[in-house]
């Protein structure tokens, strides 16, 4: 009965802890992963703005990198490359999925030659290309962006399919899925890490080629450099250039972002 009573008094164990704190470090380490790059980026624009308030700026340099003009041309370049960006989603992933489809399979040799056209192409030589035969303007450089980017984002959607486990195909055909079915609940969702993938480097790729659509009066940062080497002002390039380098790292992260929550569990 001593025994008993000896147990009966002795406290029970504590739960183990590690669990827990390894699930917080596990949360720390994310959300310290999710704010680490605007963090430099707004040190990025702070550090701008100090460089160019120690400089004394000329008439010329402060009309060139006013307020007003910079929110002008970023809202011009964010147009640009949200434009295009949507156009090559909405075009090249639904283009890719039918060409990994039985009856159109024998189309992808030459669309995508035609695709790698545009790929091969310097940016720059698209552009004056659209310039010469169609004119300038903000659509013809939306044309030139989507030429420009559509090719990763094609043939990623095409991959993304075809690596598709066959099994889990004809598992979904063997549940009673129809083809349409079984494309929408088992390809795609597979499919999504490998297409966000494709739409994360046009996004890139239309961030850095929309600064040359300055060359055909479509606007953007790409106006702040061309200015910036005509005149040779550095304040002017260095703001042009900075400012396309942060759209180009906040576009990424927010790619980075979507492509992180949109992810199938498990994948």
């Amino acid at each position: 009965m001593s025994a008993i009573a000896a147990l009966a008094d002795q406290e029970p164990p504590e739960t183990p802890r590690a669990p827990r704190e390894s699930a917080g470090r596990t949360t720390f380490r994310r959300l310290l992963g999710v704010l680490a790059t605007p963090a430099v980026l707004i040190a990025a624009c702070v550090a701008l703005l100090a460089y160019l308030h120690a400089q004394n700026l000329d008439d010329i340099e402060r009309r060139s990198i006013s307020p007003q003009l910079i929110t002008q041309r970023l809202i011009e370049h964010i147009e640009l490359v949200a434009v295009s960006t949507a156009l090559v989603i909405v075009l090249a992933i639904p283009l890719g999925v039918l060409l990994t489809r039985p009856r159109l399979r024998r189309f992808v040799a030459p669309l995508l030659a035609l695709a790698n056209i545009g790929q091969a192409i310097p940016s720059m030589g698209v552009l004056v290309l659209l310039a010469v035969t169609v004119g300038i303007g903000f659509q013809k450089a939306v044309i030139a962006l989507v030429l420009v980017s559509a090719l990763p984002v094609l043939r990623n959607t095409m991959v993304g399919l075809r690596g598709v486990d066959r099994s889990l195909i004809d598992a979904g055909r063997g549940m009673g899925l129809t083809r349409t079915a079984v494309l929408f609940r088992v390809e795609l969702p597979l499919a999504v890490p490998v297409i966000l993938a494709s739409v994360r480097i046009a996004v890139i790729l239309n961030v850095g080629s929309a600064t040359l659509a300055a060359f055909t009066n479509a606007g953007g940062l790409g106006d702040f450099i061309n200015t910036g080497i005509a005149l040779n002002r550095t304040p002017v390039l260095l703001t042009g250039s900075v400012l396309t380098a942060v759209l180009a790292l906040t576009s990424d992260w927010l790619v980075g972002l979507a492509e992180r929550y949109l992810r199938p569990r498990g994948l």
